[in-house]
């Protein structure tokens, strides 16, 4: 701990004290995640407090590890370089554009289920019903259940009664969506990355996977480039990929910022 650097050590400590404080409520019934975590702003358990809380909550220690090894890696480094107060404005800075980002991605993603949804009821059939469960939630339900359910509808014909249980299924799979909580510091953990690998680009670094030595500029190329794309291609995910995108973009601007008006990084 002598190594650290004094605010990336109690960025550290919040980190694994509110991780062992969820623990221990959660054995006690007190859900912390629904307090601290971020939420989609429509949904009932947001607050905007969230926005800066939900950088201190993780989902579990091998989520907390990796984000807070990187945090000693690379940003007591920046720490040391830039100083305690300029360290921590970029940090927190880059965890609220990661945020922003991350929810400006799921409005349009849930905009889109909500017309969907819309769309289906109006005209509900045991098809359109499984298509958009299929389409929007394959991954978040029993796809077997739902294949029982609309085998038994398709044997009804058109009662009411499966009328009614599939619009009110897609209504509870519609309201689940704004109902996901977000929780890790990983999107400043992308900004840190980011500053590292503009201030030292030609540092070598060496992988876990593969284990291999690249330069870290491009490191974070790398690693933007991917995130990007997973973001496009598996929006789905419990990872919240433009989240990470986010972190990186607000640094990049933050950093230029710094440039354009102090001729340098410090």
């Amino acid at each position: 701990m002598r190594n650290i650097s004094p605010t990336v050590k109690i960025l550290i400590i919040v980190n694994v004290a509110l991780l062992l404080l969820t623990s221990l409520l959660d054995r006690l019934g007190l859900d912390l995640t629904r307090y601290l975590a971020l939420y989609f702003p429509a949904s009932e358990y947001f607050f905007p407090h969230q926005f800066v809380t939900h950088l201190f909550m993780h989902g579990g220690w091998a989520h907390l590890f990796f984000n807070m090894y990187a945090l000693f890696v690379f940003g007591t480094v920046l720490e040391r370089v830039w100083g305690q107060k300029r360290f921590l404005v970029y940090y927190l800075v880059t965890g609220l554009g990661a945020a922003a980002l991350h929810t400006l991605v799921n409005w349009f993603e849930i905009s889109k289920i909500q017309e969907a949804a819309a769309g289906v009821i109006n005209t509900l059939t045991p098809d359109t019903f499984s298509a958009f469960v299929s389409e929007y939630f394959s991954e978040k339900v029993n796809i077997d259940a739902i294949d029982a359910f609309v085998s038994q509808w398709e044997t009804a014909g058109s009662s009411p009664l499966f009328l009614a249980q599939a619009e009110e299924v897609i209504n509870n799979l519609t309201n689940s969506a704004m109902n996901v909580p977000t929780v890790g510091a990983s999107g400043a953990i992308f900004g840190v990355l980011l500053a590292f690998g503009m201030l030292f680009p030609n540092t070598q670094l060496m992988l876990l996977f593969p284990p291999m030595p690249i330069k870290a500029k491009w490191m974070v190329i790398g690693y933007g480039v991917l995130e990007l794309a997973l973001g496009f291609y598996n929006p789905g995910s419990n990872v919240a990929h433009f989240a990470h995108v986010g972190g990186m973009i607000f640094g990049f601007f933050l950093i230029r910022y710094w440039q354009k008006s102090t001729g340098s990084f410090y």
